[in-house]
This record gives C-alpha cells, sequence and structure tokens, in this order.
C-alpha cells in the first residue's frame, strides 16, 4: 500500500490564518471530486473559519472528562474506518489529553498512522513547536512551548507551505479580537505579540522553510548529477589556513555576506592528506568562534591538494564566492609555484574568487610595519641582514683565499662592496657599516702584507681599504634614507587609504556601528565604541554606548586601553595595543565619527519635525472639516425640527453621528488599528450590497459596466463601505434630473471605479467623506482622485490592482 502524502501549512504564529487555508485547501479538493473528511478541525471562535468549515464531513470527535473538564480529540479509529482519500487535521503538536482512549501521546503519530494507511494528510503547524527552534523560541518570547514535534517529521512532508501575515496586520486582527477572546487581547499585545517578537519568529519560519527547500535543491542535483554551483542565494566561503590573516578574511567574507539578505558564511580548513601541518591549532579554534558568532559554520577537511579540496567542497555545498588570502610567499617563490590563489582561480570556472590582501601578504603594504629607534629598515630586517652578513663575509673570505681562486686586494673589495650592499639593502645603514668595517678587517687580514696580520705596510692598501668602508657607508646611508623615505610614503598613502575609505562609507549612508567596525579592523583593535556623556548620569550611567564593534568593546572611557576624545561629550574608546604614530589617525577618525553621529542625529531631528508637523497640519484639517461637517448637519436637523419633519432630523442626526464615527476610523487608520483582509473581490458583488446599503435612492445611480471585468485586489467590506459613502454623498448633492453614474475600465493590471455628478454631484474636496475614502482606499493599495471639470462636473475615480481575469 503506497504511503499517504503530508501537506503541511506553516505559521510563525497563532492567526496568521493556517487552519483557514487547511479548509480553503479542503473545499478545493472537495470541489474537484476528492473524498475529504476534517478528522480534526479547531476554528478557536472565529466566524471566517467556521464558515469555510461548512459543507466539508467531519467525523465526530471522541469526548471525555478528565479533572473535571470535558476534553475532545480526534478519532484515529474512525477517520481509519471511514478511509477517505484525504483528512485535515489541525495542530500537529498537540499533545492528546491522556484518558480520551487514544492509543498515541502526539497528534502527529496519529497522522503518521493515516499516512501508513494511505490516506493524505493536510494539517498545520507553528514554527514555535518545532523541536529545534524551541529553545531559540524561548529566548526571543520569554515562553517555553511544551508541544514540541521533532524536526524531521516536518522535513519528511511532501509539501510545506509558509502561511504569513506582517506583523503590524497580526496585531491590528488581534486588537480587533479576531484571534483572542477580549479578555486576552491586552496581554498578548504586550508580551508575546509584541512586535519584535513577531518579526523575529517571522524570520525563524522564513529560514527554515528555506533550508528545506535548499535541502530539495541539493537532492534533487546530487540526483541529477548537477556539479555546477546554482546561485540561488549567495555561499560565501572563506579559506583559512591557521594563520594570522584569518580573522581579516573571515570579517571580509561576512561583510560580503551581509551585502545580500540571505546569504551563508562558511569557513573551511583542509587538512594535507598526510597529517603534516603548519596550522596553528589555537588560532584555528579562535577563527572557528569568530566565524560562529558571525552566524557562520566551520568545516574541516582531507585532501592530496589543498586546490582540489577547496574546489571540491564549493561544488558540493553550492558555493557562489570563495574568498583566499593573498600568499604571504616571497616573489621568487611565486615564480617556481603560482599558489593556491591562482590555482585556485583557475578551476573555479563560475565560482567568483577573491583574493584579499593583508598585513602578512608578501609586499603588502595593507599597513606599514613598525619601526624601531636607529634601525630605519625594521627590527626583524636589521637583525637578518646582521646574521646574513655574519656568515656570507666568512664564506666568501674562505672562497677567495682558496688557491682556485684567489684574487688581489681590489678584485676582492670588490666582490665584499657587493656582500656589503645587499647587507646594505636588507638591514640599511648600522648592518651596512658593520658588515663594511669586518669586510675591511677581513681583507687586512687574509689580503695585504703582511698577511695574517692587521697592519698594512703599503700605502695603495691602506688607500683601498679606507676608501672601500667610505664607499660602504655612502651606500648604506642611501640605501637607509631611500628606506626612510619608501616607508614614509606607504605610511602616508595608508593614512589617506584610511580617511578615504572612511568618508566614503559615510558619504554612502553607512550606519555607525559599519564605521566603527571599519575603524576597529583598519587599526588591529580588538573592539571599540563611540560613547557619549548621558547628561543625566544619576541613577545610571556616566556614558553609554553609540555605537559599537569587536569582541567585548569598552563601555565606560576608563574600561579602554585607546581613547581618542571627540569632545568634552563625545570620545571613541577601544581595547588593544596603538602605536604612537597611529594615534593621530585614529584622532582624525574619530573626529570623522562624531561628524557622522552628529548628521545622523539632526537627520533624526529633522524627520521627527518634518513628521510631527505633517501630523499637526492633518489634524487641523481634519477638526475643521469636521467642525464644519458637524455644524451643517446640526444645523440642517436643527431646522428640520422647526418644521416639525422628524424624518430629515433624525437623517442629519445619523449623518453628524457618522462623522463622529469617521474620525473615529481615521484615528485608527493613521494608528494602524484597523484589520485589512485583502484578497480577490468579485466588483458586481461589492456593487450589489452598496445599492442595496443606499436604498431606494440608489436605484437612480446608472452603473455602467463591462461584460467581463476582472476581481480587484481589496477588502471587501472597506470598499463596500468607501463606495456607499461616496455614493450617499453624491445622491444628496446630485439635481434629481442628473443622477450619479458609475462605470468602470480595465487597464492592463488595474480596475478603474469613477463616480460622477453634476456641479455638486460629489464630495466637497476637503470633505471628511472623501478624507476618510482616499485614505482607507490607500490603505488598500488603491489610489483615490477627484476632479472638477469647470464646474460642470465633478468626479472620484477609485484605481485598484486587478486579479485574474474571470471567464
Amino acid at each position: 500500500m503506497a504511503r499517504g502524502g503530508l501537506r503541511i501549512y506553516l505559521g510563525a504564529a497563532p492567526g496568521v490564518g493556517k487552519t483557514y487555508a487547511m479548509l480553503e485547501e479542503g473545499q478545493r479538493l472537495r470541489a474537484s471530486g476528492a473524498d475529504v473528511v476534517a478528522g480534526f478541525v479547531e476554528p478557536h471562535g472565529r466566524r471566517p473559519t467556521a464558515a469555510m468549515a461548512e459543507g466539508l464531513e467531519t467525523v465526530e470527535r471522541r469526548r471525555v472528562t478528565h479533572r473535571e473538564a470535558e476534553f475532545t480529540e480526534m478519532d484515529l479509529d474512525a477517520v481509519l474506518a471511514r478511509r477517505p482519500q484525504v483528512a485535515l487535521v489541525d495542530e500537529l503538536a498537540h499533545t492528546n489529553v491522556a484518558g480520551t482512549g487514544t492509543r498515541n501521546a502526539k497528534r502527529w503519530q496519529d497522522v503518521e498512522e493515516l499516512l501508513d494507511a494511505g490516506i493524505d494528510v493536510v494539517t498545520t503547524l507553528n514554527v514555535q513547536h518545532l523541536e529545534s527552534l524551541n529553545d531559540v523560541v524561548r529566548q526571543i518570547t520569554g515562553v517555553r512551548q511544551r508541544e514540541t514535534l521533532p524536526d524531521e517529521v516536518a522535513r519528511r512532508a511532501d509539501q510545506i507551505e509558509l502561511v504569513d501575515l506582517p506583523p503590524e496586520v497580526l496585531r491590528r486582527r488581534l486588537a480587533h479580537g479576531a484571534i483572542y477572546p477580549p479578555d486576552r487581547i491586552e496581554a498578548a499585545l504586550t508580551h508575546y505579540f509584541r512586535v519584535g517578537n513577531l518579526i523575529a519568529l517571522r524570520e525563524l519560519a522564513l529560514l527554515w522553510l528555506a533550508d528545506r527547500v535548499e535541502e530539495s535543491l541539493q537532492r534533487y542535483r546530487a540526483e541529477h548529477g548537477i556539479a555546477a554551483p546554482w546561485e540561488t542565494r549567495e555561499r560565501i566561503m572563506v579559506g583559512l589556513t591557521g594563520g594570522p590573516e584569518g580573522e581579516t578574511l573571515i570579517r571580509r567574507a561576512a561583510r560580503i555576506a551581509a551585502r545580500s539578505p540571505g546569504s551563508e558564511l562558511l569557513a573551511l580548513h583542509v587538512v594535507p592528506a598526510d597529517g603534516l601541518t603548519h596550522a596553528d591549532p589555537t588560532a584555528l579554534s579562535a577563527q572557528r568562534a569568530l566565524v560562529e558568532s558571525l552566524g557562520g559554520t566551520y568545516h574541516q577537511t582531507t585532501g592530496e591538494s589543498v586546490v582540489e579540496a577547496l574546489l571540491q567542497f564549493a561544488r558540493a555545498e553550492n558555493v557562489t564566492q570563495i574568498v583566499l588570502g593573498a600568499s604571504r610567499r616571497g616573489r621568487l617563490s611565486l615564480l617556481l609555484d603560482a599558489g593556491v590563489g591562482h590555482r585556485t582561480i583557475r578551476g573555479s570556472g563560475p565560482i567568483d574568487v577573491h583574493v584579499v590582501t593583508h598585513e602578512e601578504a608578501a609586499g603588502s603594504a595593507f599597513k606599514p610595519r613598525k619601526t624601531g629607534p636607529g634601525r630605519g629598515a625594521g627590527p626583524r630586517r636589521f637583525w637578518l641582514a646582521t646574521a646574513g652578513a655574519a656568515l656570507l663575509l666568512p664564506a666568501l673570505t674562505l672562497i677567495l683565499t682558496a688557491p682556485a681562486t684567489r684574487l688581489d686586494l681590489s678584485g676582492v673589495l670588490v666582490v665584499f662592496l657587493v656582500a656589503v650592499v645587499a647587507t646594505a639593502l636588507v638591514g640599511g645603514l648600522v648592518p651596512a657599516l658593520a658588515a663594511a668595517i669586518v669586510a675591511a678587517a677581513l681583507a687586512d687580514y687574509y689580503f695585504t702584507t703582511p698577511f695574517h696580520s692587521l697592519r698594512v705596510d703599503r700605502g695603495g692598501e691602506v688607500l683601498a681599504l679606507v676608501g672601500f668602508v667610505v664607499t660602504a657607508a655612502l651606500v648604506g646611508a642611501a640605501t637607509d634614507a631611500a628606506a626612510r623615505r619608501t616607508r614614509q610614503a606607504i605610511r602616508a598613502t595608508w593614512e589617506a587609504q584610511v580617511l578615504s575609505r572612511l568618508a566614503s562609507a559615510m558619504m554612502h549612508g553607512r550606519d555607525l556601528p559599519t564605521l566603527v567596525e571599519q575603524v576597529r579592523e583598519n587599526f588591529g583593535l580588538t573592539g571599540a565604541s563611540l560613547l557619549e556623556r548621558n547628561p543625566d548620569a544619576s541613577p545610571g550611567p556616566r556614558w553609554y554606548v553609540v555605537a559599537s564593534a569587536g569582541v567585548d568593546p569598552p563601555e565606560q572611557p576608563y574600561e579602554a586601553d585607546v581613547e581618542s576624545p571627540v569632545s568634552d561629550d563625545l570620545t571613541l574608546a577601544a581595547r588593544g595595543s596603538l602605536a604612537t604614530d597611529d594615534q593621530r589617525i585614529l584622532s582624525a577618525c574619530a573626529a570623522q565619527l562624531g561628524m557622522a553621529h552628529l548628521h545622523g542625529r539632526l537627520a533624526r531631528h529633522a524627520a521627527e519635525t518634518d513628521t510631527l508637523a505633517a501630523a499637526e497640519h492633518t489634524r487641523s484639517s481634519l477638526i475643521r472639516t469636521a467642525d464644519r461637517d458637524l455644524r451643517e448637519r446640526l444645523r440642517t436637523a436643527e431646522d428640520a425640527l422647526d418644521r416639525h419633519d422628524t424624518d430629515t432630523a433624525q437623517a442629519s442626526i445619523r449623518r453628524a453621528a457618522q462623522v463622529v464615527a469617521d474620525l473615529a476610523d481615521l484615528d485608527r487608520l493613521q494608528g494602524g488599528a484597523l484589520d485589512l483582509y485583502l484578497r480577490p473581490v468579485d466588483l458586481d458583488e461589492v456593487l450589489t450590497a452598496v445599492l442595496d446599503d443606499l436604498g431606494p435612492g440608489g436605484r437612480t445611480i446608472e452603473v455602467r459596466l463591462p461584460e467581463q471585468q476582472p476581481d480587484v485586489i481589496a477588502d471587501a467590506a472597506l470598499l463596500t463601505r468607501v463606495l456607499t459613502a461616496l455614493a450617499a454623498d453624491a445622491l444628496r448633492h446630485s439635481p434629481p434630473e442628473r443622477p450619479p453614474a458609475l462605470t468602470t475600465e480595465v487597464l492592463d493590471s488595474r480596475l478603474r471605479i469613477r463616480l460622477t455628478g453634476g456641479p455638486d454631484g460629489a464630495p466637497h474636496p476637503d470633505s471628511l467623506t472623501l478624507r476618510l475614502s482616499r485614505d482607507l482606499t490607500e490603505a488598500m493599495g488603491g489610489t483615490l482622485e477627484s476632479a472638477d471639470d469647470s464646474g460642470r462636473l465633478f468626479s472620484v475615480t477609485l484605481t485598484f490592482p486587478a486579479a485574474s481575469t474571470r471567464p
């Protein structure tokens, strides 16, 4: 017997419409001829959900009294005995109540029996009930879900469909009582249904579902032997050697991934097949922690060839971009072997490869090396040159004293001068002077008469030795000066690049945390914070963090190793060591951060001011409009009472009450608390409801519709209300000989509804009715325009997105 298929409607939170979607699918299947029964449906008192269940055959539930309370559960045996093609089973993660006669503890186990019996099941599930996300949901919402479902059960589903609502819409549904009873609304809005919670839960649902889609894609690629990557989403892989450049590469890869929402960051370390590796385990452990802290995953593999292992892993994981560090080897070594980066580029095919420079790269000018006092070429090169001269000069002496290669003093000094020049090129002035003196002493001892003595008998030889030392000193001085100027140029270039990159980031609107991170990376700091003085320090801290980056950024200036004040109330504090030369450029960067902070504050203040001004203008306009409408209605009612015309008076009072209701609805709409349910709406049905609401007067409106027109995407109730209000005002102000007319027109993917009347045949341009109608129309995704044709014709035009055209 073939196993049944499982379809899950997945939601991020209660109330998004999972049960409604499940029932809608059940009705669709029933209409197509399938044998569908409702095994268990829980509408939770929601009338639209209950209405959608009408007409579906329902299997009677098991009932039991447990601890003086009555419960109902799905009657699994009855559903199995009925043996439908499709069973609708709500709340897959539900725990069955003990004592109801069910043999399974969980409803998903009941569903497994239905599937094993060959019955297709359509069910619902909230993302917070997935076992793997339980702890995450508890951290977000503060609520531990007691009913959980093994992820594997959901993964085995044949279809998973996300039922989604924006957090604002879901909160409005909750506020209107569409999810919970009135006594639970306030608590839900302030706790579980906070906007931040709903956004996080929504992201969890989207990411979990994206992973399931990814699994299906990978399975399809494997089954069909597809090796080339499909760029369905960006996957950034960084290659780690365990060297000191690893953190730079990881952060660069993370920034690349951050530019594409939904990207994935992976890190790979390749261990040679022979097990011989120079990777620092401590450094690799720290880099793994950094990758995971940035939301990435760390991987390790073994391979005969590093390049082949990198590319094989990249193709298997559908990687789209690879980030590698520039080689740390010298130019001569690179001439003999192109290096991992170049070989990876040649074999990468459609995968993009980024080769990133860093401080450890050969010949890198990423950041100038620190120099020791009096050692222009740096301590490392100084000692390297000194050791080289100590080995080279004795070796040359040994070679030149051999009978086969013995030269006269001039030839010996030329050879020694080459060695001294090489020493000067590597180590600068001091090693070159030392090498020149030692070389002169060796030449005197072994190549001047008397031999094996430091005494010199010939004046020409004395002059040659002195000239040799002077020449060597001049060469060393020139080389040292050139090296210093080179380093100064590199230093100036780096400083200009730092300031230029920071200024460019500011011009492109990067936020403060990104700017602080850029400064932190440029100076190799552990953590950095932009701190602002708290104007009211009691009882809180004296400073608060405006923006921060890195590991354990300081929260108070006294916690920092390095501080660069911007003003009395703003300072840049950082952890890590900083050279004296870097302090000046750090101060310039801190000043730029201060400017960015001030600019952002001014921009926010300007935006808030504009918003408040616009809101005040709107409020004043509404009050004036409402005041005029109310006065007109009440004056009409008063005149009618004087004439003993109670019908007219009551009508005017009703219209005055409607003005008050319109004001309240405008307030709810602008406050985001008006519920909207957008779906394809049959305009014929809406117009029928409008004409019915208008009563006898509605029959005078001329309605001209095309034979075929598409549905519109709107909220049916609100669209009916808008058209009724506009048509009612048009009727009140239209003369009998010229009744209003309503026409529709299809324009590409939109439908235009036009209401026209006589000179006064529609609402005044500033009327509350028109204002509310426009706001409601725009909230539904449509537009409303009013026009006055030289006093002869007034029209109101509404335009809505069109759904598919009906046959």
